[in-house]
């Protein structure tokens, strides 16, 4: 897994924050269409009548006095996921992995009660986690439980599978796996390890974590090479998909591998960060080129999602 230096992805095509901002963003992404994935909510109903699935919705809460029915909703459940509806970076989502008693279990292990999770709720319904601080919705999803061979990766926390997704094609993926150092979330910024995947197989390419090369992982000692993403033809045709749903020209689908699920859709992001480029050692632009040079671009998801693998692919 070799080291390419910021300067030397200069020279590979990197992609910086204002070009993508203004040739990308602006231009790809209508307005209208922001609703649709700052709104997890949203993005759960519209992405259903595309056939991709997401984590399994067990309540909605909008008002203060539909907490109430929380305690009877989550009575038998052993975990789930409570998530503000237009929360963002991971704000503000609390995740239940187990109980005992009439306590619940954090996936840092920290036990909480059910008072905790119902003042988490108003919390969420004040607008404490959303974009703008404006009132939001709370919605709680059934677990994922991770795929065993994906998770031993990751340190406390479920392992994701970002795409960015242009004119409907991915161009480039990353796996992000947590650490201690991101206290169990798959967020870069805070610690956790980005690897570069291949499009064309979805083998692990190469690995960062604060922008600095990463053979290991820090917590569990594993190699980071030689890691393998199942139904990755399924994969990048459900984030295809996302562009139908959504009509964003520029997008990135966040997914997981369920151990009983398969893949599911976790997020969708309009304005999707750049550090992929350094997982995976390539700069974007090339990528994005050979897309908007397309004659004829392909018609359906799974067209697009071959296209991609082909085109893509690491070479020897």
């Amino acid at each position: 897994m070799g080291w390419i230096s910021p300067r030397a992805l200069n020279r590979l095509g990197m992609l910086n924050m204002n070009r993508r901002n203004v040739d990308y963003i602006a231009r790809y992404n209508e307005r209208a269409s922001y609703p649709l994935v700052d709104n997890k909510l949203k993005t759960k109903l519209v992405v259903a009548e595309y056939g991709v699935k997401t984590p399994r919705l067990l309540q909605v809460v909008r008002h203060q006095h539909e907490i109430s029915h929380f305690r009877e909703m989550a009575e038998d459940l052993a975990g789930f996921a409570i998530k503000p509806a237009k929360g963002s970076g991971g704000k503000g989502i609390t995740v239940i992995t187990g109980r005992d008693g009439d306590e619940y279990i954090k996936g840092s292990g920290v036990r909480v009660n059910a008072g905790y999770l119902e003042r988490h709720l108003t919390n969420i319904l004040a607008g404490l986690y959303s974009l703008a601080g404006t009132p939001d919705v709370a919605i709680v999803e059934s677990l994922v439980q991770s795929e065993p061979g994906l998770a031993r990766y990751s340190h406390q926390g479920v392992p994701d599978i970002r795409i960015v997704v242009f004119r409907g094609y991915p161009v480039m993926a990353m796996l992000r796996v947590a650490t201690t150092a991101s206290d169990g979330k798959a967020n870069l910024h805070q610690g956790a390890i980005g690897v570069g995947l291949d499009l064309g197989s979805g083998r692990s390419l190469n690995a960062v974590q604060f922008n600095r090369p990463a053979l290991l992982h820090p917590d569990t000692g594993l190699a980071l090479e030689s890691i393998q993403i199942s139904d990755w033809d399924l994969m990048l045709e459900m984030a295809a998909r996302c562009y139908e749903a959504t009509g964003l020209g520029y997008m990135g689908v966040d997914l997981v591998v369920d151990a009983n699920e398969g893949p599911l859709l976790l997020e969708l992001n309009a304005r999707p960060g750049l550090a992929i480029q350094m997982a995976n050692g390539q700069g974007l632009l090339p990528r994005l080129k050979t897309i908007e040079k397309l004659k004829r671009p392909h018609f359906t998801p799974q067209e697009r999602a071959e296209f991609a693998m082909a085109t893509f692919a690491a070479r020897a």
